[in-house]
């Protein structure tokens, strides 16, 4: 669930309903059950917070409290303390204004669609009405004062014993978001010395011209101050964006290039395999295949690379966005343990991340949103779909369009990728604006 707090289906009536809903699936057995609640640093999140509590107590189940934690965290807090499920209260990446709501199952990983349409389903009909508790059998709700500690180790001990951080100079933002305490110190705790932007938030400026979406800072400070390196994490802590010591941008497709590689070279990247999404650069197809590394590709959607990996057993996956699944430590897109992964490859080979970078060489590749009123196919759309055969006709062999809708925001994505810069930017922008024209908002 997601969308603007306080509008449906992002209230508190709503969210209390969710809480019941969710505590009773999850009470499959005899015996107290524990559901953990985390969040990010919106405004919104309190309210959220408790009507979720309250919704989950009045099914008999406990509440575990963590307060302002990264998405991956409360993935591990959950599994590590065995309770029942958990969940997140984050928009992620989106403006303050919004928030959402997702679960993990018991073992970390996020709910199978089977669940949440039973979830769904148990929230419009009226049948928890009748089985809510009453005396001592309505739930309680606990606050874990050691959550961020307990997270900060888990991180530690993802970065191998025998390298340290020491002699690194990183400049870090957070994005005022989830990340903000956990990711500054885990690095100090290092050895790193460490420029910290976007630690300071108050509720409304989260992923305010900070963070993966907004890199521009943290490139500009690498710069200024002679850092080695940058990484930019985005609102709920869960991609990470990173830049050289020359300030430029290393998405995830590169991160992902660097560590597959390095864990091919040493025997632990399973079935020797990659697993990405339709969006990667065409750059790290060919890097990949030139390593001696497959590369299989799913729909968008960190959802999609977790259940490729889990279904086939492969260990890494992730987004060009910076989401990237690293399974023999995680269940879920870990923006600080994905940079500790590649930071652990740069102490190592003893390079410059300008140097590693170098791996994966991109193909120009354009991306416009447009915010569109409602989302229809292209083949509702004659003139977009005609425009937008003509230019793949264009590009065959040569390049690749990706037209996409967001799965969280009424948002057409519009991806090209080809040997020209200039040229794909004009045919996306044409393309952009007959979506304007046609069903723009």
């Amino acid at each position: 669930m997601r969308g603007v707090a306080n509008v449906e289906p992002m209230t508190s009536e709503t969210a209390l309903k969710l809480g019941r809903a969710a505590a009773h699936i999850f009470k499959n057995s005899k015996g107290r059950h524990r559901i953990v609640i985390g969040k990010d640093t919106r405004i919104s999140g309190y309210m959220i917070e408790t009507a979720l509590a309250s919704g989950i107590c009045s099914m008999g189940a406990d509440v575990l409290l963590v307060g302002p934690l990264p998405t991956p965290g409360i993935s591990f807090i959950t599994s590590s303390m065995r309770a029942d499920a958990g969940v997140v209260i984050s928009a992620s990446h989106n403006p303050y204004q919004d928030n959402g709501i997702k679960f993990f199952s018991r073992d970390g990983f996020k709910l199978p669609d089977s669940l949440e349409k039973k979830m769904e389903e148990l929230i419009i009909c009226e049948e928890l009405h009748k089985l809510r508790p009453t005396a001592d059998e309505v739930g309680k709700a606990y606050r874990v004062e050691d959550s961020i500690g307990r997270y900060i180790v888990f991180l530690k001990n993802t970065f191998p014993k025998e390298l340290d951080l020491t002699g690194l100079k990183i400049v870090l933002d957070c994005a005022n978001g989830a990340g903000y305490r956990v990711a500054p110190a885990v690095l100090q705790e290092l050895g790193a010395e460490v420029i910290a932007l976007g630690v300071t938030p108050d509720g409304k400026n989260i992923n305010e011209g900070c963070g993966s979406l907004h890199t521009g800072e943290m490139c500009a400070k690498v710069r200024e101050t002679g850092a080695h390196l940058g990484i930019s994490l985005d609102g709920d802590a869960d991609r990470v964006i990173m830049c050289d010591e020359n300030g430029k941008e290393v998405d995830g497709d590169t991160i992902m290039g660097i560590c597959a590689v390095n864990l091919k070279k040493k025997g632990a990247l399973n079935k020797n395999t990659l697993v990405t999404t339709i969006m990667s650069n065409i750059g790290l197809d060919i890097a990949m295949n030139e390593a001696g590394v497959n590369l299989v590709k799913t729909d968008v959607g960190d959802r999609y690379v977790v259940a490729e990996m889990r279904k086939a057993g492969y260990n890494v996956g992730g987004e060009q966005s910076g989401h990237i699944v690293f399974l023999d430590h995680n269940t879920t897109g870990d923006g600080t343990l994905a940079a500790l992964q590649l930071l652990s490859v740069l102490k190592r080979e003893e390079k410059p991340l300008s140097e590693l970078s170098k791996i994966v060489t991109k193909y120009p590749q354009t991306l416009v949103n447009v915010r569109v009123k409602e989302k229809k196919s292209q083949e509702e759309i004659p003139r977009f779909s005609e425009a937008a055969s003509e230019i793949k006709s264009k590009l065959a062999g040569k390049g690749r369009i990706l037209i996409r809708y967001s799965g969280t925001e009424p948002i057409m994505r519009i991806m090209i990728e080809g040997e020209d810069e200039c040229g794909i930017r004009q045919m996306a922008d044409s393309l952009a604006a007959i979506v304007k024209e046609e069903i723009g908002a």
